[in-house]
C-alpha cells in the first residue's frame, strides 16, 4: 500500500485495523508532517506582508527547508512500513531446532535494529521542524501564531511517539550496547526538543489568552 499517497480515510481505516502497518511509527511520521505543514502555513501567511518585510528573506529560506522536511516525513511513513516487514517475517520464523533458533535470533536482532532507525530519523526531522517553528512563533504573522503553536504540539507529539517505537524494539534486542545507544540518541532528542515544543505552545497560548 502506498501510504504516502493514500487518502486520509483509507489510511485511518488501515491504521485502526489489525494490519501490522501502518503502525505507531508511520502515524508519528504523519503527525510530524502535519506539524511541519502548519509551519509552512504560518510562513505563507507572513511572507509578502509589509509588517514582516524585514524577516522575509529568512522566512523564505525556512519555507524551502520546511517543504523538504515535510516531504521527508511523508516518505518516512512508507519507509517505516518497509522496515517493519522484515521484523514481522522474523517473528514467523521457526525455532524448533537449535539451528533454527539461532538463525531466528540473528535475523530478529538485525530486523529490530533496522526497524529502530526509521523512527529515529522521524525524531531528527521533527526536531528540526521544532527549531524552525520557534522562529516562526516569534517572526511569523500574529494572525497565524496559533498555527505555529499547533505545529509545535504536533511535532512534539510525533517526537514522543517515534521514541516509543524505538524503545519497543530496543527492549527486545540481545545486543544491549546497540540498544542503549539507540535509546540514548532518542532520549537526547526527546529531552531537548520535547520541552522546546511545549514552550512554544505555552508561550503562544499565554499570549492568546491575554
Amino acid at each position: 500500500m502506498d501510504f504516502k499517497n493514500t487518502n486520509c480515510q483509507d489510511f485511518l481505516d488501515r491504521l485502526a485495523s489489525s494490519a501490522p502497518v501502518p503502525g505507531g511509527g508511520g502515524a508519528a511520521a504523519l503527525v510530524g508532517a502535519l506539524g511541519t505543514a502548519l509551519g509552512q502555513m504560518t510562513g505563507a501567511l507572513t511572507i509578502g506582508k509589509k509588517k514582516y518585510a524585514e524577516f522575509e528573506p529568512e522566512l523564505k529560506s525556512l519555507q524551502i527547508e520546511l517543504q523538504q522536511l515535510r516531504q521527508e516525513l511523508s516518505e518516512l511513513i512508507e519507509k517505516d512500513a518497509q522496515a517493519f516487514e522484515p521484523l514481522a517475517e522474523a517473528y514467523r520464523l521457526p525455532k524448533d531446532t537449535e539451528a533454527e533458533r539461532l538463525h531466528k535470533e540473528a535475523v530478529m536482532e538485525e530486523a529490530l535494529y533496522k526497524a529502530s532507525l526509521t523512527p529515529l530519523r522521524i525524531m531528527e526531522k521533527c526536531s528540526r521542524s521544532i527549531e524552525i517553528l520557534e522562529v516562526l512563533a516569534i517572526k511569523g504573522s500574529r494572525l497565524a501564531i496559533s498555527d505555529a503553536a499547533s505545529g509545535a504540539s504536533f511535532c512534539g507529539a510525533a517526537l514522543q511517539a517515534a521514541a516509543l517505537n524505538i524503545y519497543i524494539n530496543t527492549q527486545a534486542m540481545a545486543d544491549r550496547i546497540s540498544a542503549q545507544e539507540l535509546n540514548k540518541q532518542a532520549e537526547v532528542l526527546l529531552n531537548e526538543y520535547g520541552p522546546r515544543a511545549e514552550a512554544i505552545y505555552s508561550q503562544i497560548a499565554k499570549q492568546l489568552k491575554g
